[in-house]
């Protein structure tokens, strides 16, 4: 088992780890083994093929990952596998990527109902945080747009102390291709420009006074070939579906190269009115894993919360602070 797969044993088995009940000697199961697994980017054909299957729904989190999860688990604790899933919610993106040319739909106030929905439920969740709102941020060849203007900056000072964690969110969100399919901020950027924008990002969230050590993707898209330098730079990288076609589908949380990749896929990415049924069946079954859950706020600010207040309900009770997660990931 190398260093990487060892940690995210451990991650598998937290609670158990925590407590003193397993250590690294008992992580030699040929369950456990195939379950932490780290596998190369497919070849680009592969690729294809695992995002047909997953616009099929012939792959999504079930099958490609909580069934190995729940057969490493009860591997080595049996009867005692189950327990409460730990939500880790992520909310995309602050300011809206539309804030600049739709500010009151999109805006700082909508922002705050979308926040005071999910802190009076008790919800903590990692916000992805764009120093920069861009004008016509989906056209490539656009330009303007303005830095988080003081308002903006003062609200993300409060949250943090509102059991919000912050992740970065690439710089301006602006995409370099006008295709939708390939809509992202950072694909094909040479690695001294990217290097620069994440520099410019870091210091943009930093003069803010808030620390990120989580890399959101704009659009979900990075290079393959860009994830070792993300890697170096944050403890946790995240995706989500459209990152399957780049990077390939791997299951979630595990450790790659040092930092923990932590994907969300459907029925958990989406929108709160298609999550609260699986939600509800998955915490039924108590697998005991970490769940990847992420909301966009502006399609729930559209449907004017309402699925959201639901789902919130049913997140309160198992949703955890990403401090805590980030604790065990250390």
């Amino acid at each position: 088992m190398t260093s990487d797969e060892l940690r995210s044993a451990r991650l598998l088995f937290a609670p158990e780890v925590s407590s003193g009940l397993l250590g690294d000697a008992d992580f030699d199961d040929p369950e456990v083994g195939r379950a932490v697994r780290i596998r190369p980017v497919p070849s680009r054909l592969g690729r294809l093929s695992e995002r047909i299957r997953l616009q099929m729904g012939w792959l999504n989190y079930e099958r490609g990952c909580l069934r190995a999860f729940v057969r490493a688990r009860r591997a080595l604790l049996q009867d005692n596998a189950r327990g409460p899933v730990r939500v880790l919610v992520r909310v995309d993106e602050f300011p809206h990527a539309r804030a600049f040319d739709e500010p009151e739909r999109y805006g700082r106030e909508r922002f705050e109902q979308f926040h005071a929905v999910l802190r009076d439920a008790g919800v903590p969740y990692l916000l992805a945080v764009v120093p920069f709102v861009s004008h016509d941020y989906l056209n490539p060849s656009a330009t303007g747009g303005r830095p988080l203007d003081g308002a903006e900056k003062l609200l993300l000072r409060r949250i943090s102390g509102e059991r919000v964690t912050f992740g970065v969110h690439g710089w301006d969100h602006r995409t370099r291709d006008a295709a939708p399919s390939r809509h992202s901020e950072l694909c094909g950027l040479p690695e001294a420009e990217l290097s620069t924008r994440l520099d410019d990002a870091d210091e943009a969230i930093a003069d803010i006074g808030l620390e990120a050590s989580v890399f959101v993707p704009p659009f979900n898209r990075f290079d393959a070939g860009q994830y070792e330098t993300l890697a170096a730079r944050f403890d946790v990288i995240c995706g989500g579906p459209e990152s399957v076609p780049l990077f390939g589908f791997h299951r979630t949380p595990l450790s790659r190269d040092g930092a923990i990749y932590l994907p969300a896929y459907e029925p958990f990415y989406g929108r709160a009115a298609d999550m609260t049924s699986p939600l509800a069946q998955l915490l039924a079954a108590r697998p005991a894993v970490w769940l990847p859950l992420v909301l966009h706020w502006g399609w729930e600010a559209d449907e004017d919360f309402v699925a959201l207040r639901a789902l919130a309900e049913s997140l309160a009770p198992v949703a955890t602070d990403w401090r805590e997660f980030l604790a065990a990931a250390r």
